[in-house]
């Protein structure tokens, strides 16, 4: 595949939300494609890169770079949106990558009491973009 993927925890209400965001804010390249860590695209991944095991955190996938995890692939999805959140996402790379984390590790801490339910309804158009639907 040569399209971005994102890989997020598809029982969290908060990354359901996240990924909902993505397609209601993404700009004209629509080529992002979704999967859960725990499906089967999210464990073919995992096994192709043995520093992703055990990962409980969004991975953005983009071969053939490495894969991105926590704040960065957070940052590499603003960047994905284009206009503003790119800006946002340029300035947030900005920061260090320590501080970075560790706030991306304090929302991912709580993210399932703050996200509600954890579904993706996507359209019929977006639905083969939903890789293990």
């Amino acid at each position: 595949m040569n399209s971005p993927l994102l890989l997020y925890d598809g029982a969290c209400g908060f990354c359901a939300r996240s990924v909902q965001f993505l397609l209601r804010h993404e700009g004209p390249r629509h080529d992002l494609h979704f999967a859960s860590l725990t499906g089967e695209t999210g464990r073919r991944v995992r096994a192709g890169h043995p520093d992703l095991d055990g990962v409980d955190s969004m991975v953005w996938y983009e071969p053939p770079d490495p894969p991105r995890l926590r704040s960065a692939a957070a940052v590499r999805a603003a960047r994905y949106l284009g206009g503003g959140w790119a800006v946002l996402g340029t300035l947030a790379a900005l920061v260090p990558l320590p501080i970075r984390d560790w706030a991306y590790r304090e929302i991912a801490r709580h993210r399932h009491r703050i996200g509600g339910p954890a579904c993706v309804v996507p359209t019929a158009e977006q639905r083969p973009r939903f890789l293990d639907a």
